[in-house]
């Protein structure tokens, strides 16, 4: 027999860290969905966007959405995406907000995904005023969380308050990184526009915390704010905090692209698609951040997770964009027994 030959490692694939799932209960999953006003005609668009009819909402919206994302995902050149769960609303007392927020994931539901499907990373939410946010964290950790998402300005997080040092120091302990929307949001209601500041995340970074801060801090809307400048100064101060492209091919959040792509920030930059934000590249095109034979051969391609990768690829953005997040997310005991089954 001849002698072993040394095996060249497998080449590590792109993850998409910033992607949604989103429920109605109907697969009795605890996901609720309350989409109302202007946002009905939004959520329509984005259901048509990324192929589901607008009668999903009230049917197997869970079927449909779950196996839409593993279609797309296993079409795609990703290795894999991270899910997102989505905590509730509480106020300034650890009160849950009712009728405040307009979606609800449970932490359960993205771990029993994460378990059933490897493409699946999942990532918790759990807002640090509820009264058992320590006890759900370490639950969470127990489950096999790989990062957990907050929204500041939406789920009513100021994250410099010192009452949260203990559950920002557990997250640094545990090296579960943080994902937290930063700058201006119209797909979801805003409790406290003022927390979409990046300089909310100081206390975190100050304990450890590896923090993600989610578009990195760009405007949404004509009229939002603009946090870029503070989230480029910001990673200048805390070598652990990073920023995501997410979003980054909707027009006003992709100003910034040709920053994005410098040193020494690109170095702090990872991939995610804020799937299912609808994805163009009509802007990138226009502003010349690709050409026009790029834009037309992407564009008419239906997977939008690999539209999204492969513009954001054409734009200049290097390989290390797109892989850097397996550095940072934790590595669960369950996690890593799953990859070597599957390897």
């Amino acid at each position: 027999m001849a002698a072993d030959q040394p095996q060249t490692p497998a080449p590590i694939k792109p993850i998409d860290m910033h992607v949604h799932v989103v429920g109605n209960g109907s697969g009795n999953s605890g996901c609720w969905l309350h989409v109302r006003g202007w946002h009905r005609p939004m959520a329509g668009m984005m259901l048509k966007h990324i192929g589901l009819p607008f009668g999903a909402l009230k049917g197997d919206l869970e079927t449909l959405y779950v196996q839409r994302l593993l279609d797309l995902v296993r079409g795609s050149s990703l290795g894999g995406i991270v899910i997102l769960a989505q905590d509730e609303v509480y106020d300034d007392q650890g009160k849950k907000m009712e009728n405040v927020g307009s979606h609800y994931v449970p932490n359960d539901y993205v771990l029993d995904l994460a378990k059933k499907f490897p493409e699946f990373i999942p990532a918790v939410s759990i807002h640090p005023g509820r009264p058992n946010a320590l006890e759900e964290l370490d639950r969470c950790l127990a489950g096999g969380a790989a990062i957990m998402k907050i929204l500041p300005n939406c789920h009513n997080i100021n994250c410099n308050e010192r009452r949260y040092t203990k559950f920002w120091e557990r997250m640094a302990e545990a090296r579960l990184p943080l994902l937290a929307h930063t700058g201006g949001e119209h797909t979801l209601p805003v409790v406290r526009a003022e927390y979409a500041d990046p300089r909310v995340l100081a206390l975190p970074l100050e304990c450890g915390v590896t923090t993600i801060a989610a578009h990195c801090g760009t405007k949404s809307g004509l009229f939002d704010p603009e946090y870029f400048h503070i989230f480029v100064g910001m990673t200048k101060r805390f070598e652990n905090l990073y920023g995501d492209t997410s979003a980054f091919n909707v027009p006003i959040r992709g100003r910034h692209i040709p920053e994005c792509l410098r040193e020494p920030l690109v170095s702090r930059i990872v991939h995610g698609s804020d799937y299912p934000v609808p994805v163009h590249g009509h802007f990138a095109w226009l502003k010349g951040f690709v050409d026009w034979k790029t834009f037309r051969k992407w564009e008419r391609n239906r997977n939008i997770l690999e539209r999204d990768y492969q513009l954001k690829l054409a734009m200049g953005f290097p390989p290390e964009v797109f892989t850097r997040i397996h550095c940072l997310l934790r590595k669960p005991v369950a996690a890593e027994i799953r990859r070597q089954t599957h390897a």
